[in-house]
């Protein structure tokens, strides 16, 4: 796809109702996380926005360090799923919003792509040692079932404790 086609992308975006994307509530029984590595190492990103910025300005949502990275390098947009109107998906589009690319563009899962709607594990590279992976976590803790708060223990060094001495 060229230029034209990412702009077509996030034209449609914005013709779509965006309201009812907004005005969406999180679905609690599934999290959205985008785990980030790039220069200055790992970061965790839980994804609840309907939209996110993604690059190297420091105006960006989701900053990205490296050299080798846009200042707007690609945008994150949640959308509803057709089938469960109370589930939604991600997608990610190369560029700002207003359909400028990146230079270097989006390796999705080892393929140059100028968008992509993600799916759990999917990776994305934005440049050289710098790259992302997206979860989908589902829920599927029953009522009644513990968690794992419940098992935090503290360990004590003996060496710590006072004994009498006999």
């Amino acid at each position: 796809m060229q230029e034209k086609d990412t702009q077509q992308i996030l034209a449609y975006q914005s013709s779509t109702n965006f309201s009812n994307h907004l005005s969406m509530a999180v679905q609690p029984n599934e999290n959205h996380l985008l785990i980030i590595e790039d220069d200055q190492g790992r970061k965790e990103f839980p994804l609840e926005n309907p939209v996110y910025s993604i690059g190297r300005d420091r105006n960006c949502n989701i900053r990205l360090i490296s050299q080798f990275v846009s200042r707007h390098h690609a945008t994150l947009v949640r959308l509803r799923r057709t089938n469960n109107s109370n589930s939604y998906y991600y997608r990610i589009v190369d560029g700002d919003p207003k359909g400028k690319p990146s230079s270097n563009g989006l390796m999705i899962n080892g393929r140059k792509m100028p968008a992509h709607d993600l799916k759990n594990e999917d990776e994305i590279v934005f440049g050289p040692q710098v790259r992302a992976i997206y979860y989908l976590l589902k829920n599927s803790q029953r009522s009644g079932q513990t968690d794992a708060s419940e098992y935090d223990i503290t360990l004590i060094n003996p060496g710590m404790t006072e004994e009498e001495e006999d």
